[in-house]
């Protein structure tokens, strides 16, 4: 169900928050896969995260864009409990729900997922917002907090650590 209604003149549409979630949760919970490094923690972040968005989505849907806005409280979740439980982490292997067809071996994947799993949370969520949500170096500053310059440090060392990693080398 779709409800519309006027806001200072102009109109603006809160989208139903459990159809929202039903064609949007996916999505979110793949970015907080690759943000935490397993699906459980995944889901509690964004269980956590959607938890808090219920009682303000007539608010958050009235927003330009609510996808970026969940995304960020997303990321934000994933940094407050990264902060509040660093120490309590333990690697687990990562367990995948489909294959991914990129042209990549298996072996290959894994040696990548395996690498990016050992950088640091600040380099990995910046990684993983260029690379994976493909957003730009402006958005992924907006989303974390931090000033562009510092994503574009985080990305950069973090393609070099995995360059590293991966055994490549820029010639």
């Amino acid at each position: 169900m779709t409800v519309t209604y006027d806001v200072g003149g102009g109109r603006a549409v809160v989208v139903d928050f459990d159809e929202w979630v039903a064609a949007r949760g996916p999505a979110l919970v793949r970015l907080a896969t690759v943000l935490t490094g397993n699906r459980a923690d995944a889901e509690d972040v964004v269980q956590d995260v959607l938890s808090r968005a219920l009682p303000r989505w007539s608010r958050i849907s009235g927003v330009e864009d609510p996808d970026a806005y969940v995304r960020r409280m997303v990321v934000n979740a994933h940094v407050s409990r990264w902060r509040k439980f660093r120490r309590r982490e333990v690697p687990v292997e990562a367990v995948r729900d489909h294959a991914v067809t990129d042209g990549c071996s298996v072996e290959e994947r894994d040696r990548m997922w395996r690498a990016c799993q050992g950088l640091p949370a600040d380099q990995r969520t910046a990684i993983v917002l260029r690379f994976y949500e493909d957003l730009d170096y402006a958005e992924i500053a907006d989303l974390t907090g931090v000033r562009e310059g510092s994503v574009r440090s985080r990305v950069s060392r973090g393609i070099a650590a995995l360059r590293l990693e991966m055994g490549e080398h820029d010639d």
